[in-house]
């Protein structure tokens, strides 16, 4: 069957040769030798080819010749893996000949054999320096057995260089398996659970993985809801408003919320709240105001910083929780860090610096983003000083960077949403559209399992969400009746959502529970129907033991 071309599978895309050949492998790194051996037996298909088999007989054996002539008869091996593999196999060669003590033998591998193959100086230099080191190793003396292992593991690595007509890759049918896994989980549009993924059929998620209906309205606030943001471990929400006031509250085990703190020192609308990265201090911005350090825990002000003439536009919080950064709407101010009792670490300032809208730090502190006078964007890299600057065509109200540091969103007020990439790479960003946004601030964010999906308010009153690789929305919900101005996803419980809005209320969005009930119903009547269907089977298979019932 080897030189066999039939095809198979319904579209006859398969080859079979190769499927038998990539099972058999298969079967092999499992540990199932035997039914391995079985199969190639019955199907005449090997997942080694004829001249891999010679070559591992002439590895094991130490036929260095043979194993040379074998490798230089394969057609399928470009010029530089060639070298590489026969580079491999002198190296080995090499250090056997020393360990028989024919060191004229290992020199003339070293002169003519490796320096023929036009590999790196590096390597050569790095193979003819070993040997001045293993000469007092006592090698002679080194155990077979070693010796063995060491070409066994020559072996493991040539099948790695080796064109897959001589070998199949290692763990091939895995790999594959797994592509057409990933493949289907990246063209769901509403794939958000980290439960594994079955193989007996196409995976397909419903729209009851994400939030899309109010399961919470929290009424406490006065006045117009302006920010909220969950906590990094998903326990708390916080919240601000223009009625001079931020609450805390406590995420309870069934989802539901209950207010834990209500912060009242500012004498101005609270623009917005920072969490540390340790969830224990809560920072809380008063417009056009001074800046408040609170414990979690008690609800008690630990330090204000600045006083009434101190303008702080954003801030945001490094890894260790124990240093913040500011940026200030005044030039003057420019951005600044410092630590939890208001001592100045560094600064940023100058014509270079103007007003700051909006920061934020990466969640590995290795990069400061900012918005600058409404239309840049500027990365710096705070290891090397490195930075970037993007520039928009219009204005920006507000920035949000994923949970795994690689990429960010900035709203627009051109009602769109841009996504870059942190790294640089990409050259034009990834567009959101869908939502109203003309004249307030909007802000927007990741969510979902690996930040699969955005929200993000709007000025209609709804909120829209979107799933990363589609520039449309997948969802808009509603519920609100003024401008949704903040959205926040539970970081811990991917189907839990909060919105903010001019409508003096916070909502709290979990999955359609209509979905949830007729997905059980549906579980319910398949075990029903498996049961039912078990008993009759079982009953006409053994019609004695049901007379005897």
């Amino acid at each position: 069957m080897e030189n066999s071309s039939t095809m198979m599978g319904p579209r006859g895309l398969i080859k079979k040769y190769e499927f038998v050949r990539v099972i058999v492998q298969c079967l092999y790194s499992l540990g199932y030798q035997k039914s391995a051996s079985c199969l190639e037996s019955e199907s005449g298909v090997s997942y080694k080819s004829k001249g891999f088999e010679r070559l591992e007989v002439q590895i094991l054996n130490g036929d260095w010749d043979g194993c040379i002539d074998t490798l230089i008869a394969i057609t399928d091996l470009n010029d530089e893996r060639r070298a590489s593999v026969l580079f491999l196999v002198f190296k080995q060669c090499f250090w056997e000949y020393l360990n028989r003590g024919d060191d004229s033998l290992a020199l003339n591998v070293l002169r003519k054999r490796v320096s023929s193959l036009q590999m790196s100086k590096d390597k050569i230099h790095n193979l003819a320096s070993s040997m001045l080191c293993l000469e007092g190793m006592n090698l002679g003396k080194i155990d077979e057995g070693v010796v063995l292992e060491l070409r066994k593991r020559l072996l493991v690595e040539l099948e790695r260089l080796l064109p897959p007509a001589e070998v199949v890759p290692e763990r091939r049918l895995e790999h594959l398996v797994e592509t057409a896994v990933t493949s289907q989980i990246d063209s769901c549009l509403y794939h958000n659970s980290s439960v594994a993924i079955s193989l007996y059929e196409d995976h397909c998620c419903g729209r009851d993985q994400i939030p899309t209906e109010t399961v919470q309205i929290l009424t406490e606030h006065k006045n117009e809801v302006w920010f909220v943001q969950f906590s990094n471990n998903g326990e708390y929400l916080a919240s601000s408003s223009s009625d001079c006031s931020a609450i805390i509250w406590k995420v309870l085990e069934d989802g539901k919320l209950t207010l834990k703190h209500t912060l009242r020192s500012h004498q101005n609308p609270v623009s917005f709240v920072a969490w540390s990265p340790d969830d224990t201090k809560l920072l809380t911005c008063g417009n056009a105001e001074v800046l408040k350090l609170w414990d979690v825990e008690t609800g008690i002000c630990k330090h204000t910083f600045g006083d009434h003439g101190f303008i702080v536009s954003s801030c945001a919080w490094f890894p260790d929780s124990k240093r913040l950064v500011c940026g200030s709407s005044d030039t003057e101010k420019g951005i600044f860090m410092c630590d939890c009792d208001g001592n100045e670490i560094k600064a940023w300032r100058g014509t270079r610096i103007p007003k700051v809208l909006d920061l934020a730090v990466t969640p590995d502190g290795e990069n400061l983003i900012s918005v600058l006078s409404d239309k840049d964007i500027r990365i710096l890299n705070l290891g090397t000083y490195a930075e970037r600057v993007i520039s928009e065509e219009h204005p920006i109200t507000s920035l949000s960077v994923s949970v795994d540091c690689k990429n960010f969103i900035v709203n627009l007020n051109s009602q769109e949403i841009h996504m870059w990439d942190v790294a640089g790479k990409w050259e034009k960003p990834f567009k959101y559209t869908g939502h109203s946004q003309n004249k307030y601030v909007i802000r927007s964010c990741f969510g979902g399992l690996d930040s699969t999906f955005i929200a993000s308010g709007s000025e209609n009153s709804q909120i829209y969400i979107w799933n990363r690789r589609n520039s449309k929305p997948i969802e808009i919900l509603s519920g609100h009746s003024m401008t949704v101005n903040c959205v926040s996803w539970n970081p811990k419980r991917p189907k839990m959502l909060a919105s903010a809005s001019d409508d003096h209320t916070i909502r709290i969005w979990g999955p359609c529970q209509s979905s949830e009930r007729l997905s059980l119903c549906r579980r319910n009547f398949g075990t029903h129907f498996i049961c039912k269907f078990s008993f009759l089977v079982f009953f006409v298979l053994f019609p004695r033991v049901y007379q005897a019932l």
